[in-house]
């Protein structure tokens, strides 16, 4: 009797953990199958959420197919307790472990609110943007300046955790202009001292954090501007007139005041390193204007023959050579351009009318050009 009993005891044992195996077998399948979405959607974890709402609340969103099953997938994969804060997008059709690893793995919002800080050369503005999750488009809300009052609703939609924050610099804005907006910013922190010297900061688009400070997002912006020269010093032509990454820097930062025409930034850096080979002056009013401004505003009108004419250390009428800083902080493709440019015989350029330039080789032509051009900008102010 008892050989029996141990008999089927074994045998009871035998199917029971067959059993688990299988049911373990189909549970993994089930937690890597694609799940019943059938069009994305977001899903906001609020600071302190358990993994049970979690689940439970896909489960009611007909995201996934069970809530313990999911539980217990993330249990065993030890994920179940690090759900991260913010809004995420779920794609269509998501398994539970993928579901369980967008929300685990942290970095930025995907979904949901952004609000996007823009830089640009007259101002900067701050635009609140939804993300539409099936379309994955964003909608811009609202916008409004900086400098002004925010619109009702605003700050309390800016300080939720599942919001993005991100700030879009504009290439050629100046240093001042950049830590002005960075100060204006409610989620970040700390207080900046020292302007960053011109140049310096690379415009780019950077993801914010809420409390991050503000020198810890110049440090960024530094940084990375440093990884641009540096890899375009490193790949620079042979026999320049500059000699120096700040020079190099200096020249970038007047080509990308000069034009904003991307095919046209090679031949605009030719026309100043011909003028460098040749030991002419620049002759460029984007520096006698930064002598003018600082680079604290815009000037707002055109040059006075006086401001051509008065010798400051920008003036590159009345001063051979690069100005002592740069005049702006150029944008990547400004450095590769003031370290590689186009060869050519251009030693002028001057405004087409088309929103770019006519390049000449000799004073006749250039003369020809700026006649074009004036009476061009006759006929626009005639209508």
């Amino acid at each position: 009797m008892w050989r029996s009993l141990a008999s089927n005891a074994i045998s009871f044992l035998i199917i029971a953990f067959l059993a688990l195996g299988v049911a373990g077998i189909w549970g993994k399948s089930q937690y890597t199958a694609q799940g019943p979405l059938d069009e994305a959607i977001c899903v906001r974890v609020a600071p302190g959420s358990k993994f049970r709402q979690i689940a439970d609340d896909l489960a009611a969103r007909n995201a996934i197919t069970s809530a313990p099953l999911m539980r217990i997938g993330a249990d065993y994969q030890g994920r179940s307790s690090q759900l991260k804060a913010g809004s995420f997008l779920v794609p269509e059709g998501a398994s539970m472990a993928d579901i369980t690893d967008i929300l685990t793995r942290g970095g930025a919002n995907t979904c949901g609110t952004e609000v996007v800080y823009r830089i640009g050369i007259a101002s900067t503005s701050v635009e609140l943007r939804e993300m539409d999750p099936v379309s994955q488009k964003s909608e811009e809300k609202l916008r409004f300046n900086i400098a002004d009052a925010a619109p009702d609703g605003f700050d309390a939609m800016a300080k939720r955790n599942d919001t993005r924050h991100r700030i879009a610099m504009a290439e050629g804005v100046t240093s001042w202009q950049v830590v002005e907006a960075l100060r204006a910013i409610p989620t970040l922190s700390g207080e900046i001292t020292d302007i960053p010297p011109e140049g310096l900061l690379a415009p780019f688009s950077y993801e914010l954090t809420q409390g991050e400070t503000r020198n810890g997002v110049l440090d960024r912006m530094i940084a990375k501007q440093a990884g641009y020269l540096d890899e375009a010093w490193e790949n620079r032509a042979a026999d320049l007139p500059i000699k120096t990454k700040q020079e190099a820097l200096i020249l970038a930062s007047i080509i990308e005041k000069e034009t904003s025409i991307a095919k046209e930034r090679g031949l605009v850096s030719s026309v100043f390193i011909n003028r460098l080979n040749q030991g002419m002056p620049l002759q460029t009013d984007p520096t006698v204007i930064y002598g003018i401004t600082k680079g604290q505003g815009i000037l707002g009108r055109g040059l006075r023959q006086s401001e051509l004419k008065k010798d400051t250390p920008w003036n590159t009428y009345t001063n051979r050579g690069l100005p002592p800083t740069p005049i702006a902080n150029p944008g990547r493709d400004a450095i590769n351009a003031a370290v590689n440019p186009e060869t050519s015989d251009y030693i002028f350029f001057v405004a087409d009318g088309t929103g770019g330039h006519a390049f000449a080789k000799t004073l006749a032509e250039h003369n020809a050009n700026v006649a074009k051009w004036r009476k061009i900008e006759a006929e626009k102010k005639d209508n």
